[in-house]
């Protein structure tokens, strides 16, 4: 059998080729958007209506789009689903044993006032599991947390999305980046150092945007000296370590700091008035949400450990030590099992590698979208132990034993966590199906070459592209992956730095976070929000736009304007990345 090299203008028009191309990404998003459509439903619909464009529109072969679907299905259970799995099995067994509410009274502890919590929960401490662990684990866990605080579940869901964006570019231990200098040639630690000298103006920003939406513009000023705190402290220390140490530990680095000056900072600032509701300023229909429809995303069965609320009696030191030990054992482990050494040490023994017969090495990438044609590999590499739902796994047991569960309490408890997921699995690996079938058929790569015949308003829509990328496959990893090649034929092409282009691909990319399908999903499972994924959608979708466009117009300032010229690293003074 002969591979098959993909094509880009199937119709010899490149409108009609894109328009083609975006069909399945509309009509899931659309879907989503309506509300009448559920989830997992949606995702199947669009899953077949990709296949179709692929092997009608593209001329894929039926057996080659058969192949890349049922790969994508294994890829969305591993490893995303199985983070979400873990994690949300770990929040069930604190609801049951009454540990998740002495830390809900733990942060209120720190701060009654929601919109600090935001920062320390959404922002900071999601940057951390960012950082670690990535692929939707700080999303599942601060959406589970700002539910247990008492936020409602559209707030929950659609914050935890918006904080979720100026980390990722360096999340899981810099998986983005070496994605990045996997396919363009350029040395990591090059590339991390711009987009460290890109994100850093987000990283400031993004609290500020965060608390803007959740309280109004008044609300965010009457509380602007912590938010200027948790956003300076973590874009300074974003942007030293990226440029100065190694683009891999990051998040890590700047969030702990970050988290350190809030609380720091807490110790000598007090809001005059202090925010207490849990909605959204202005209308909120998740509102009464859980009261109306209860949702048992935790385990409902009373533990033998008093359960202590806020307004009720105050936790004593060992019931807060207790109460916050499940979520520092997963950040530990989380944080090793992210780390290249250990990977090193289970890999070579804990793997199953299996290339795709019939599928491995059978598609052509070829130019433009390559310098020249490349075979497309299709290998799983089961990597069970080394996941980081795995981790959060062997976090949960330990956790759960610590609780005093019964080995048989623990196993039952996992079966009903499956029951209750059923549904956000099965979308999270159609969503994934769709994404790897239209990148082997070369739909996205399609999608992209649009967006590179912009002339000199490349650098916006350069950034776009990535954007694009991650709203398409929701990861920033996968859209350097997919994208990063083409960002640097184009940009040497029009004279601009590939380095420049290559890291807006990724810095653009970590706005389209909170869009994808699948972080909605997550989100919306985490917390307990499952079926409304459209009235999160509507609500992050505006400020999805409006962030990437920022990043847009930013890259457009490096590219042409003195002195934001200066920031530029050129791909002169870089030297290639080992291969």
């Amino acid at each position: 059998m002969q591979p098959w090299n993909q094509v880009y203008d199937p119709f010899g028009n490149a409108w009609l080729s894109t328009i083609a191309a975006s069909i399945p990404v509309i009509a899931l998003l659309a879907m989503i958007a309506s509300g009448k459509v559920k989830a997992h439903i949606a995702a199947v619909i669009s899953l077949v209506i990709a296949l179709v464009v692929a092997i009608v529109g593209f001329g894929m072969p039926t057996g080659l789009a058969g192949r890349a679907a049922i790969l994508g299905m294994v890829t969305g259970f591993f490893p995303i689903g199985w983070i979400i799995l873990n994690v949300i099995f770990l929040y069930r067994l604190t609801v049951e044993k009454g540990w998740f509410a002495i830390l809900q009274q733990s942060v209120a502890g720190i701060t009654a006032d929601r919109r600090i919590q935001l920062l320390l929960v959404a922002f900071a401490f999601g940057a951390f599991f960012e950082g670690a662990g990535g692929f939707g684990t700080p999303v599942a866990v601060t959406g589970a947390i700002l539910i247990g605080l008492g936020f409602s579940p559209l707030a929950a869901s659609g914050l935890s999305l918006i904080a979720n964006t100026a980390p990722v570019a360096f999340g899981a231990l810099g998986a983005p980046i070496q994605g990045l200098a996997s396919v363009t040639g350029y040395d990591p630690n090059i590339l991390g150092a711009m987009i460290g000298r890109q994100l850093p103006f987000f990283s400031l920003l993004v609290p500020f945007w965060l608390i803007w939406v959740f309280a109004g513009f008044r609300g965010m000023v009457k509380v602007w000296p912590p938010i200027l705190v948790t956003g300076a402290s973590f874009a300074i220390a974003q942007f030293l370590i990226s440029n100065y140490v190694n683009p891999w530990i990051v998040d890590i680095g700047a969030s702990l700091f970050s988290m350190g000056c809030l609380v720091l900072f807490l110790k000598f600032w007090k809001p005059a008035e202090i925010w207490t509701s849990p909605a959204l300023r202005g209308h909120d229909p998740s509102i009464g949400y859980g009261e109306a429809r209860p949702v048992a995303l935790g385990a409902g069965v009373p533990g033998d450990m008093p359960k202590v609320h806020t307004g009720a009696r105050t936790a004593s030191q060992a019931e807060l030590i207790m109460a916050w030990l499940p979520w520092i054992i997963l950040s530990i482990i989380v944080a090793v099992w992210g780390t290249g050494w250990f990977k090193s040490i289970v890999n070579p023994i804990f793997t199953w590698k299996y290339e795709v017969p019939g599928l491995h090495n059978m598609i052509m990438k070829v130019p433009p979208v390559v310098a020249k044609p490349i075979p497309e590999g299709a290998v799983f590499l089961f990597t069970y132990m080394s996941y980081t739902g795995t981790g959060v796994l062997i976090a949960a047991i330990i956790s759960g034993l610590i609780m005093r569960f019964s080995p048989w309490r623990l196993v039952t408890a996992y079966f009903e966590t499956i029951w209750v997921l059923r549904y956000s699995l099965i979308t999270i690996s159609a969503m994934l199906a769709l994404g790897v079938l239209t990148r082997y058929a070369g739909v996205d790569a399609t999608l992209g070459l649009a967006f590179a015949g912009t002339g000199i308003l490349y650098p916006f829509f350069g950034t776009l592209l990535g954007w694009l990328g991650v709203a398409l496959t929701g990861s920033d990893t996968a859209s350097n992956v997919l994208f990063g090649g083409l960002q640097r034929i184009t940009s040497e092409q029009l004279g601009l730095s590939g380095v420049l282009m290559a890291a807006a691909n990724s810095s653009g990319g970590v706005m389209g976070k909170m869009i994808d399908a699948q972080s909605i999903v997550v989100a919306s499972t985490a917390t307990g929000y499952f079926g409304q994924e459209g009235k999160i959608l509507r609500f992050v979708f505006w400020h999805s736009i409006a962030l990437a466009c920022l990043v847009g117009l930013l890259v457009m300032l490096q590219a042409y304007v003195p002195p934001f010229t200066d920031m530029v690293i050129h791909p002169a003074a870089t030297a290639a990345a080992p291969h």
